[in-house]
């Protein structure tokens, strides 16, 4: 999974592009010849992809949007298949982690946001982009995890909570059509240099991991029509697929 797919002609979705892994995702795939939607809060950052993705010979349109609007989430559908009468690529990478904490400790309001945007801010998107994935030619969906939802780390609960929640939202999704085109993965991204594993790790030094384009690179690939895989979790650091049962 090291080639970069040829994405001439695609329509990609790309939340959390504003910076770090969504960025570079949104890049490269534009650079393949998508052209990306490129979704996040923060409006400077989504400027500042445009500009990259227009000195790469791209296309973008943006798409300043909360995963908490809900209601602008179930219109983002609707308009896409307005304007463009589908979508060949999803990748949900928009995430928050809260904060680091015992489960007794976390704040509630706190809790209620990891669990709004990470779990119901991703569900409302797959919902709202489901029917033109499954009528596009060859579908994907890539979803953003992480390995604590499947391994028990001390103070990590929010988080790891809310990534163990859409990981089965989302196999459940991929087994309700398997028999499709639409193939559907997660993908664990392993340590990368972004602001969210400095958040995590203050301590850590960011030089030792891998940067966001690199880490991007080997998850652009699964958006090309040659994956057959589905409903697999893809981890990063080892290159491998996994099915978690």
């Amino acid at each position: 999974m090291t080639s970069m797919p040829d994405l001439n002609g695609k329509l990609a979705l790309v939340t959390g592009a504003s910076r770090g892994i969504g960025y570079e995702i949104a890049l490269q795939m534009a650079r393949a010849g998508a052209h990306v939607i490129a979704v996040a809060r923060t409006v400077g950052g989504l400027e500042e992809l445009d500009d990259a993705i227009k000195a790469a010979g791209g296309e973008a349109t943006l798409v300043p949007l909360d995963l908490t609007d809900f209601e602008g989430i179930d219109r983002l559908g609707g308009v896409i298949a307005e304007r463009w009468g589908r979508l060949d690529i999803l990748v949900a990478n928009a995430g928050v982690l809260g904060t680091i904490t015992p489960v007794a400790q976390m704040k509630a309001k706190t809790f209620d946001e990891v669990m709004a945007v990470n779990v119901t801010g991703t569900w409302r998107l797959i919902r709202s982009v489901d029917p033109l994935l499954r009528s596009a030619e060859a579908g994907r969906a890539i979803v953003i995890s992480s390995s604590v939802a499947h391994k028990v780390k001390s103070y990590w609960g929010g988080y790891a909570a809310s990534k163990a929640a859409i990981d089965m939202l989302v196999r459940v999704w991929a087994a309700e059509n398997a028999k499709g085109a639409l193939r559907i993965n997660l993908v664990n991204p392993g340590p990368t240099r972004t602001h969210m594993r400095a958040q995590a790790m203050p301590g850590e030094n960011p030089d030792t991991l891998p940067t966001p384009e690199q880490t991007a690179a080997k998850i652009v690939p699964l958006a090309g029509a040659d994956v057959t895989q589905t409903g697999l979790i893809f981890d990063v650091p080892t290159g491998s697929w996994m099915d978690v049962a």
